[in-house]
């Protein structure tokens, strides 16, 4: 299977991916959490996996 096939299958699962983890960089670029002890908006890192994992699973509802 090539890489046009597999997205193809799947890019609504990639959309949701792509747009969760934007949106989880930028909650914690304006929102975040400056005392550092919220183990998810402390750091970007935490907060695009988080945002991607939540994007991920929102849009696999929509898939048939």
């Amino acid at each position: 299977m090539n890489l046009q096939s597999f997205l193809n299958k799947n890019k609504l699962s990639v959309m949701g991916i792509i747009i969760g983890a934007l949106l989880g960089f930028t909650y914690w670029k304006f929102v975040g959490c400056y005392s550092g002890k919220c183990m998810i908006t402390s750091s970007p890192i935490n907060s695009t996996l988080y945002g991607s994992l939540l994007g991920y699973l929102i849009f696999n509802i929509f898939k048939k």
